[in-house]
């Protein structure tokens, strides 16, 4: 009997059946903290993932902008021969590629290539699919190719593969996120310890959870990022972060916070992406939720998406949202789901865009306010107040008047604070009656208005 062949690098397109069907070369693009937790664990786990997969991945190399640079782990996890200048060239030789470089150029140009040499790609790219998603799935479309991004959304938290998948049967309404770590991690902290923006913020730098230039994180781009990416999963209906409404947590103070839990909420910074009769609406920005709502509770650096489906209710997707390991878990189950789809011939979920909803202007959102304000204190100052809304078709729903709470303390004589919250109205006539509420004597200052959301 003739000696079994040795198994061998896989061909474009084999299949399992295929005697040399032995090796898949994976080329990994990027050595951060997420690329090397990937690399470290495709060479130690190098056996099971073979398993699992139904052939051996192999790590062909790892691009990087400068070989000779120290790279933790480098040297000793992962043998620094592995390291590239030569992106192209590495490209061109893989089976499949995990982008992990981040930012758009020239990730969208080397999964361009890769797509066309016949490689499946994995990437954690948010901002790249946000931007350019649309042109990357016809690619791999056209090529017959899988272009996976679990990573991109929620960092270990499986919520692509469900919203795309598990609930293709189901009809998505709405879903709220909690998808940055950072700046959940400074909510909690000036809820919890009572810190200021500033305060929290630096102890999230401390200890790593925040950038040195935290202004993706802070001002909610990152997050916009990952809602165009839910958006678009949830409401097969193509939405880029153009259309995404962003504001992010810099305006937040303390002083909010503890009006926040006197009315038995606690604020988040939520992505937000819903269906209505009219069409899809995706925003980002601070919000109060109220206590008793699963998200409230997320602490920390956590994550969690909140999904409201019509048949299968209420599902939360809770979890670590950043870091090297966690991200590591989803880029891999994405690496091992690609690589049985080549072995098989098969492929992937393609993206789904048929309904082509409209996509709505940020100011044709629905939500609730709470507003605070600074009003002079004498009899009939709630019913010109209350008269403004009433004259942009908003209506009220609780008044407080607390002088001896925290966010009271120190305004002027002569002079009350109302906390007033607002009915569901459209975002659009909210923001008027705001303006208009500046233009009236009674008021002197409007403190903060705070959308309120998850009711």
């Amino acid at each position: 009997m003739p000696a079994a062949p040795t198994p061998g690098p896989l061909r474009k397109n084999a299949r399992a059946t295929d005697p040399g069907a032995g090796v898949l070369r994976v080329a990994l693009l990027g050595c951060g903290v997420v690329g090397t937790q990937v690399a470290q664990r495709l060479i130690e786990h190098a056996d099971d993932l073979g398993a699992r997969a139904g052939a051996r991945l192999e790590l062909a190399g790892i691009a990087v902008r400068d070989a000779a640079r120290p790279r933790d782990g480098v040297g000793t996890v992962v043998p620094r021969e592995l390291l590239t200048e030569d992106a192209e060239s590495l490209v061109d030789g893989a089976d499949l590629v995990v982008e992990l470089m981040g930012g758009i150029e020239p990730a969208r140009a080397l999964i361009h290539r890769a797509i066309a040499g016949g490689a499946s790609v994995v990437t954690a790219n948010k901002a790249l699919l946000a931007a350019h998603g649309p042109e990357l799935f016809e690619a791999a479309d056209a090529a017959g190719v899988d272009l996976s991004f679990e990573a991109a959304v929620a960092g270990a938290i499986p919520i692509v593969r469900p919203v795309r998948e598990s609930l293709a049967g189901d009809h998505v309404r709405r879903v709220l996120g909690i998808v940055n770590g950072t700046t959940n991690y400074v909510l909690d902290q000036m809820t919890t310890h009572g810190l200021d923006l500033e305060e929290a913020l630096k102890e999230a730098q401390t200890l790593g959870y925040a950038e040195a230039d935290p202004t993706a994180d802070v001002e909610g781009h990152d997050a916009a990022a990952k809602a165009a990416i839910l958006a678009s999963l949830a409401f097969h209906t193509r939405v880029s972060l153009a259309q995404v409404a962003c504001e992010g947590i810099s305006g937040v103070t303390a002083a909010d916070v503890a009006a926040a839990q006197q009315t038995g909420h606690v604020v988040k910074l939520l992505a937000i992406a819903e269906q209505t009769a009219e069409g899809v609406s995706a925003r980002v920005h601070p919000a109060l939720v109220p206590v008793a709502h699963p998200l409230a509770a997320v602490r920390g650096a956590f994550n969690a998406v909140f999904v409201e489906a019509d048949d299968a209710g209420p599902l939360m997707f809770y979890g670590q949202g950043a870091g090297g390991r966690p991200t590591s878990s989803a880029v891999l189950g994405d690496l091992v789901s690609a690589a049985r789809d080549r072995l098989v011939g098969g492929r992937g979920p393609r993206e789904s865009a048929y309904a082509s909803l409209p996509v709505l202007p940020h100011d044709a959102a629905v939500t609730r306010y709470q507003v605070r304000l600074v009003v002079a204190d004498r009899p009939g100052v709630l019913a010109q107040v209350a008269q403004v809304l009433a004259d942009h078709g908003v209506s009220i729903d609780t008044v407080r008047q607390a002088p001896d709470e925290p966010y009271a303390v120190g305004v002027a004589e002569g002079t009350a604070v109302l906390l007033l919250t607002t009915h569901a109205a459209r975002e659009a006539s909210l923001a008027a009656t705001v303006t208009a509420l500046r233009g009236i004597e009674p008021v002197r200052e409007i403190t903060s208005v705070l959308r309120v959301e998850g009711a």
